[in-house]
């Protein structure tokens, strides 16, 4: 069978083949080819590997993911996908032997991999499977719940709701659907745009798949096969956002050493054999071994990795007080050991390690999906991470609901770390039937508020993205698939209420300030790259946040933790003021701090030193790379490859508009956040949608497709999906007959 690869202007692969195993060998082979050093670093991630080539950075990263055993999940999980689904399982194989067939030459087109001395390796079946946990298991935010830990230790269980917001370490997504009866064509239109870190190379990659089964454009993860999240069969389309669930546990557990007298979390004694005491009131044995990571420029650090009947352990903890002893516990609570449970090792238990089950069944059906039925019914089988999920097909068949794994189990599992050893906070199978929700007066939209969903989650981000949405698209019955780009870049800021009614109740200021406080109360709430009020809003916020979080009252939850790295940014202090700020400023108390003077002490501040620019000069974007971007050498006259992110664009937006580039005020204005794609499906006409990514379709830096797309996204310009074949240019580099 001949695979052929075509491209479109903008370098967009559309793949075509003689059936879907051919195809999803087709989609590895191109993919090698323009992403070849994005799909090594995730290969090395999910392995917890990656700190080997990229140096001491990236070991926090990897020590958790050693931890949490992510290789060994994927591996579980294939092997029960072979079991269960065994065509799945083959097309995913077929996908893997593609990729393995175009790293050696994607990989001599990314100059990466000769700067780190790295050689590709070579990808197992399991490995997209890897890619997708690593890639999610840190998506529902389960280290929030280390957060409210803190809180409750040091201020009470009354004031974690005071932070109870879409914190730093979450990741959200617009999205709406609009039936026929509000657009011109008669038929619906869906759209929106997932918000995840920004990463370069972005984390979806737009793609075409056809073969006589199916033609599907969409939005794939590099490295998984398929297109699971946004795509357009022609006559059914989807798209999804987080849906803010919480399906991760965390465990306190009391270990014991028994054996050659290490003590746990130490990494001594190979030998030794740990237990965990159970509900039951027994101890019963846990895994253990030891994993060595190699870090480049750096000694190779060993690695204890322990797993109980509740899952693995990824905090180990403190030292055990009781030293060698064989039958003292370690991690008890503050009874038994005289010391603090909250330094006690942490277990985590999520669906994937339980049920052995990615969700890769629903790949295949949502790719030969007709209808919404088909949709539907291929989310049934969807895993993680937990998603809202909107489709709508060209007989008018329309589609609202939650689609996931949500275990059944205590509310304190849901928001706390609870006890291993104490009954009541076992799994009782799943939450069933996943709700749904309604299309009202022609219209849905989900951003991660509060909504179908509820039932499963605790924290939601708050309501004005939807609401602003909503009433954008209440405004018109006559959309069409063109209009909505000017919905992705909408810039009003409805969470700026707060500070500015507090800051219209200032009086005695000096003439300075009072001319700043002026300045803010007829500004019009838009945060626009070229606007100097919204730079000025943005520096008078941030001084709120720093002074807020320095405050005694607060400042205790800034002290050290045992908690490893990667959970850091959850544990932050002023990123978590930051985005609870609405509910501090508006609380009926809280805990004595007057927050008329930190107002008025944060303004003469500003006032003292205004912002000279605006706010597209400061708030610029800032992608994850895994190395500086090598484009960049060559204008870099002193060697700093730190700057990078001062070469890339200023950006409108904030983290509560619809344009949501999110900073975080008091410690950074610079968006590390925001649209990983944009997308307009047009169900009736396919060739009427739209799309654009952060930086371009490749991932090579000589390519002219490497940020061909950036200017465009930064605009809010789209470029059109091209169906027709005869617009399109065969890339017959790749063309290989199988």
């Amino acid at each position: 069978m001949t695979v052929e690869i075509y491209r479109d202007a903008w370098g967009v692969p559309h793949l075509r083949a003689g059936d879907a195993r051919e195809l999803a060998h087709a989609q590895g082979l191109a993919t090698a080819h323009d992403r070849a050093w994005q799909l090594e670093v995730e290969r090395h991630r999910a392995r917890g590997t990656s700190a080997a080539f990229l140096g001491a950075d990236a070991l926090g990263w990897d020590r958790f993911a050693r931890q949490a055993r992510l290789d060994d999940t994927a591996r579980r999980c294939f092997t029960a996908l072979e079991r269960r689904d065994p065509e799945t399982a083959a097309w995913v194989r077929a996908y893997v032997d593609g990729v393995n067939q175009g790293l050696p030459e994607g990989a001599r087109r990314a100059p990466e991999f000769t700067a780190v001395g790295l050689a590709p390796g070579r990808w197992e079946p399991w490995t997209p499977l890897g890619v997708w946990l690593a890639t999610h298991v840190l998506f529902a935010g389960f280290p929030g719940k280390l957060w409210r830990e803190e809180v409750v230790r040091h201020l009470g269980p009354d004031a974690v709701g005071l932070f109870a917001t879409d914190g730093p370490g979450t990741s959200g997504s617009n999205g709406w659907l609009v039936t026929g009866e509000c657009t011109t064509t008669g038929g619906p239109v869906i759209a929106g745009d997932p918000h995840r870190y920004i990463e370069a190379p972005g984390v979806y990659q737009q793609i075409r798949l056809s073969c006589p089964e199916f033609d599907v454009v969409g939005l794939a993860v590099p490295g998984v096969p398929g297109i699971a999240h946004f795509g357009h069969t022609g006559t059914v389309a989807w798209a999804i956002t987080n849906a803010m669930a919480d399906y991760q546990d965390l465990y306190r557990e009391r270990l014991r050493r028994t054996g050659d007298g290490g003590r746990v979390g130490d990494g001594v004694g190979d030998g030794g054999r740990v237990e965990a005491l159970g509900p039951d009131g027994a101890w019963h044995p846990a895994s253990r071994h030891t994993e060595i990571i190699e870090v480049a420029d750096g000694d190779a650090v060993e690695v204890e990795v322990i797993e109980t009947d509740r899952g693995p352990v990824v905090i180990n903890g403190d030292t055990d007080p009781y030293g060698d002893s064989e039958s003292a516990p370690y991690g008890g609570s503050g009874r038994d050991r005289g010391g603090d449970a909250s330094t006690a090792p942490i277990s985590l238990r999520h669906p994937p390690r339980v049920t052995e089950d990615l969700g890769f069944s629903a790949l295949l059906p949502l790719l030969r999906a007709r209808r919404v039925a088909d949709v539907d019914r291929a989310f049934d089988d969807w895993a993680e991470p937990v998603n809202v999920v909107q489709a709508a097909d060209t007989e008018g068949g329309l589609l609202h609901r939650v689609a996931g794994r949500v275990p059944v189990r205590s509310e304190d599992n849901r928001t706390r770390i609870v006890n291993a050893w104490e009954p009541g906070h076992e799994w009782h199978g799943w939450y069933a039937p996943m709700p749904r929700g309604t299309v009202d007066d022609g219209i849905a939209v989900m951003a991660n508020q509060r909504g179908p969903a509820t039932p499963l989650g605790v924290e939601f981000a708050p309501p004005h993205r939807a609401t602003r949405l909503r009433a954008l698209l209440d405004a018109r019955r006559d959309w069409t698939a063109a209009d909505m780009a000017a919905l992705h870049m909408d810039t009003h800021l409805a969470s700026a209420a707060p500070l500015l009614d507090r800051l219209a109740t200032l009086d005695d200021l000096s003439p300075e300030a009072a001319s700043l406080r002026d300045r803010l109360l007829h500004w019009n709430r838009h945060m626009t790259a070229d606007s100097t009020e919204a730079a000025t809003y943005a520096a008078v916020r941030g001084a709120v946040v720093r002074r807020l979080a320095a405050h005694p009252a607060l400042a205790r939850l800034t002290e050290p933790r045992l908690y490893p790295e990667v959970f850091r940014p959850w544990l932050a202090l002023v990123p978590r003021v930051a985005f609870a700020l609405e509910s501090l400023l508006r609380a009926e108390e809280l805990y004595g701090i007057d927050r008329a003077e930190v107002v008025r002490a944060a303004v003469e501040e500003v006032a003292g030193d205004p912002p000279t620019g605006t706010w597209g000069d400061t708030h610029r974007l800032a992608p994850w790379r895994a190395l500086p971007d090598p484009s960049y050498d060559e204008h870099d006259d002193d060697d700093d490859d730190d700057d990078d992110d001062e070469r890339e664009p200023g950006l409108s937006g904030d983290h509560d508009c619809v344009l949501c580039t999110s900073a975080v005020p008091g410690l950074t204005d610079r968006a590390a956040r925001g649209p990983a794609a944009r997308y307009v499906w047009d169900v009736a006409r396919r060739e009427n949608s739209l799309w654009v990514v952060p930086f371009g379709a490749s991932g090579v830096p000589d390519s002219p497709h490497h940020r061909d797309q950036l200017p465009l996204w930064v605009r809010g310009d789209l470029v059109p999906v091209v169906t027709d074949w005869t617009e399109l240019m065969e890339d017959s580099t790749w063309r290989t007959e199988r």
